[in-house]
């Protein structure tokens, strides 16, 4: 009795008040002209959210008469649910990171914006399971690789970092794998999900790019180059999740460097649109396409090539040291992406 009557009063001690637990400052803070153009957006995010909102089980119900059922040929169901097994828990971390940043954002429009997202994620999750069952998909834990972004996403610690780790870096490596399995066309029910899937996913990165750099303008120099540097990180976990899919897209026919090429320019390319906007003052774009390139070299070597193991190395250091073709190439992509609709990023 006396223990009990103890931990009642010890936890009543520690309770927040309520101005704690609701932000009824909120809306005290005056916004500049920026501010307010970037909330109106972001409250599109949320009402086009639910515009477009689609009933995932009607849809593939509706795609499998479409079709006359699944379409896949049997020799790539397996390299295709491995491939997109990073898809199917990547779905989930997003669900989980969406509704996380829909709890802890204060600004509205964010706020709503974030709890669109997580509506599309849940969506997303139950349909790619509900897909991947009918072609003998039985969930599993991911690779190392693969288990290890999901994991340094959802354990980071800042809002900042879970903004970026996935609507700016998971999201725009789905996009490429959607883009990517859509052209290729190995199942057209399949093919057909994805265009719905992009439509979302553009909203989600439209999220990152408008509400990140609130965030970003509010560190110090320290806390930018922490933040760089985690996701330097997630750069190479990617990296080694591509070397575990390295069977299935051989099986798939998919060039592992055009995945990897793909993905970089979207997430670099969005990358950019966020500096441009802060205003940061460090070379990120440099930096991370000559460490890719340093990587790639040495990770994914040309089997056409007859070349020592020195010789590979050479390139790589060079790769690394100078601005070498390959990364001016980036640059010139970065540049034409510029002001282009090429990335869809938008509220439509």
């Amino acid at each position: 009795m006396i223990l009990r009557m103890a931990r009642w009063a010890t936890r009543s001690l520690h309770q927040p008040s309520a101005d704690e637990l609701l932000p009824y400052d909120m809306f005290d803070a005056a916004r500049t002209e920026r501010e307010a153009r970037v909330a109106r957006t972001l409250e599109r995010i949320y009402h086009k959210g639910q515009d477009k909102a689609w009933d995932g089980k009607e849809v593939l119900a509706e795609l499998l008469e479409k079709h006359g059922g699944i379409q896949l040929d049997e020799k790539l169901r397996e390299p295709l649910c491995r491939m997109f097994a990073i898809i199917l828990w990547g779905e989930l971390a997003a669900w989980k990171v969406s509704a996380a940043l829909a709890l802890d954002i204060e600004d509205l429009e964010a706020k709503m914006a974030a709890t669109s997202q997580a509506h599309d994620e849940a969506r997303h999750f139950y349909v790619m399971h509900d897909y991947l069952k009918l072609i003998g998909y039985e969930p599993t834990q991911l690779p190392a690789g693969g288990d290890r972004i999901l994991h340094q996403i959802l354990s980071a610690d800042s809002l900042a970092k879970k903004l970026l780790g996935m609507q700016l870096m998971v999201e725009p490596v789905a996009l490429t794998l959607f883009q990517i399995t859509r052209e290729r066309n190995f199942d057209p029910v399949l093919s057909d999900l994805l265009q719905l899937f992009e439509i979302d996913e553009a909203r989600h990165l439209a999220l990152g790019v408008q509400h990140l750099p609130a965030l970003l303008s509010k560190m110090n120099k320290v806390e930018i180059v922490d933040f760089y540097l985690w996701q330097l990180r997630l750069f190479m976990h990617q990296l080694e999740a591509v070397q575990e899919m390295l069977p299935s897209f051989e099986a798939l026919d998919i060039d592992p460097k055009e995945v990897i090429r793909l993905g970089e320019l979207k997430q670099l390319h969005v990358g950019r649109m966020i500096i441009d906007q802060v205003g940061i003052d460090l070379p990120v774009e440099e930096i991370v396409t000559r460490i890719l390139e340093f990587r790639i070299i040495l990770d994914f070597p040309d089997p056409s090539a007859r070349e020592t193991r020195l010789a590979t190395w050479r390139r790589a250091v060079d790769a690394l040291i100078y601005n070498s073709e390959a990364t001016r190439k980036v640059q010139r992509d970065l540049d034409r992406l510029q002001g282009s609709k090429e990335l869809n990023v938008s509220v439509a």
